[in-house]
């Protein structure tokens, strides 16, 4: 059973990201098609490298410690996505009348989204184990890197000294850790 649990994660918060892209705010600005398959890319090659038909034989603590680490970062990137409302997007954008989002879980850390699924890669890759899950892990990580370093250069260009405040308080995907100028 516990080998279902993640796949069906996984595909519930892909179900809900999709239905609740509808009503976002119009877009004023949109990343390149070059940089969206710059990150997207290495996050399809960490969902295939962690796909169900690959999981080994793996001791249940295993499955179970990388099931509740997959089930809480998806259901904390979907606390951002819902606290973030109709300013969030897909891509990288900036949204007619954008607004900064500092409270709720943007109070914790700038991009809680890619938190949440840096916390469920882990805990898939925690599943699956060996060489395919570091690897995967490994991808996610680059990709989400790279989106979080450009929507850090898009939030600063359009909030200027109000984001530098943000990301002197807050971390990037970790709290306290990627802020910008110290304590």
């Amino acid at each position: 059973m516990v080998r279902h649990i993640i796949p069906a994660a996984w595909l519930c918060w892909a179900l809900y990201w999709w239905i609740a892209a509808r009503g976002a705010k119009a877009t004023q600005w949109r990343e390149s098609a070059a940089s969206r398959v710059a990150h997207v890319a290495p996050l399809i090659a960490a969902f295939l490298l962690l796909s169900p038909t690959h999981l080994p034989d793996r001791p249940p603590w295993a499955l179970w410690s990388g099931a509740a680490l997959t089930l809480a970062g998806l259901a904390f990137a979907v606390w951002a996505r819902r606290h973030l409302g109709r300013n969030w997007s897909g891509t990288i954008t900036l949204k007619v009348d954008h607004e900064l989002i500092t409270s709720g879980p943007y109070r914790l850390v700038r991009h809680p989204i890619y938190a949440g699924l840096s916390l469920a890669f882990a805990g898939s890759a925690i599943a699956s184990g060996g060489l395919r899950g570091a690897s995967a892990l490994a991808l996610a990580a680059f990709a989400i890197w790279l989106r979080v370093r450009m929507e850090d250069r898009v939030m600063r260009g359009r909030f200027g000294a109000a984001y530098d405040d943000y990301a002197r308080r807050v971390g990037a995907v970790i709290p306290a850790i990627g802020r910008r100028g110290g304590p």
